[in-house]
């Protein structure tokens, strides 16, 4: 079922794909099976950055309930130093 795939899986499926789209080999029906099946794969992949960017937004709030800018040098994550 495409709602337990996770991101990564989807992302490198939907590469697959569109590497195999891109050789021009396949036959015609083949090629629009696969297309159909790259546009879920994006639509999921796309519904699941869409999650995450709205989870990180609920993060970036401050206590007054707006959003702030904050560069990602900034934050506690691991440094290039």
């Amino acid at each position: 079922m495409m709602a337990e795939k996770k991101f990564e899986t989807a992302l490198k499926e939907l590469e697959q794909i569109v590497a195999q789209l891109e050789d021009g080999e396949l036959p015609l029906d083949d090629a629009l099976r696969l297309f159909e099946k790259g546009i879920r794969l994006s639509q999921f992949c796309s519904a699941r950055l869409d999650d995450a960017e709205q989870k990180v937004e609920l993060l970036l709030k401050d206590a007054g309930g707006s959003l702030r800018a904050v560069d990602f040098k900034d934050t506690d994550g691991p440094h290039d130093d």
